[in-house]
């Protein structure tokens, strides 16, 4: 049976930020169905910062009462250099990353990712065997990672995150999802991130369109739905599970998550356990084991 991934992204711009609230909040959602939490490194009033002191709290608060896939985030509007952007990639449980495919009008700002800074971003990543999640919020991201692919090694099946709804970005349309996801080039793997999310019909087909990995959570939006906000994380890590099976589909465990994206099994909670992921250029992945 075909096993959708979930990832919760749980901080939003509600402050302060408190690593116990936030971590206990994750634990349920990895009960209701999530396998990966997604982070950056901020500050207590949410400000990104390179001090990774506070993310690195949080996720050591999770991962002691659960096994997570630990993705840490390269990105983010801020005027941190790239080489500060990925501080969280010396923290030493990240097994995934976000790798951002390009500069963009991102709401009123400008989002800068170069093509220097992709492949920076890249070789950080690779050299740590962490496991980039390719953030791409329009069709010509996707031309940016071949072409940089093309000039050092990218291990496969690359995983995109497809990302909507953002001012600048791909609007979080059916038609724009369809033709973003007919751009992912075949064999790899993709998912999607609606930003400002009110409902769950665009979820809703992009699940259906074969997306194997869907993240929600505050910092994207905390709709249940047009009129109601969810006061946790979990609770909308519960209403995408049922959505999920009412497909006919289940939510894949963190374990389950690592098998498809590649990753390698880890201990749960012991330092130093190996996490080295395979890397075995897969050209197709199985996902209906």
């Amino acid at each position: 049976m075909r096993k959708v991934i979930i990832s919760v992204a749980p901080v939003g711009p509600k402050t302060p930020i408190i690593p116990e609230e936030v971590a206990q909040d994750v634990v349920k959602c990895v009960e209701e169905g999530a396998a990966i939490c997604h982070l950056h490194s901020r500050d207590e009033n949410g400000k990104l910062i390179p001090d990774t002191s506070m993310m690195v709290d949080t996720f050591e608060r999770i991962r002691a009462k659960t096994d997570v896939v630990v993705q840490a985030s390269t990105g983010g509007v801020s005027d941190m250099s790239i080489e500060d952007r990925c501080n969280p990639l010396k923290y030493w449980r990240v097994e995934s990353a976000s790798l951002n495919g390009g500069t963009m009008n991102f709401g009123e700002s400008i989002y800068v990712n170069s093509f220097e800074d992709i492949r920076y971003c890249a070789k950080e990543c690779y050299d740590r065997d962490i496991l980039p999640e390719i953030e791409v919020f329009d069709i010509g991201m996707i031309n940016n990672i071949k072409l940089v692919s093309e000039e050092q090694m990218f291990h496969h099946p690359i995983w995109y995150n497809l990302v909507f709804g953002h001012k600048g970005g791909m609007p979080a349309t059916i038609d724009a999802l369809i033709a973003f996801s007919s751009f992912v080039p075949k064999g790899q793997i993709w998912g999607v991130t609606h930003f400002g999310r009110m409902d769950w019909r665009f979820i809703g087909v992009a699940i259906a369109l074969g997306a194997s990995v869907v993240r929600v959570g505050f910092e994207d939006s905390d709709r249940l739905d047009a009129h109601t906000s969810a006061q946790y994380n979990w609770e909308l890590i519960r209403q995408l599970a049922s959505i999920i099976r009412q497909f006919g589909l289940e939510t894949a465990t963190p374990e389950e998550a690592r098998k498809i994206l590649n990753l390698s099994p880890v201990q749960p909670f012991e330092k130093g356990s190996s996490r080295k992921h395979k890397f075995d250029n897969v050209e197709e992945v199985d996902l209906y084991e």
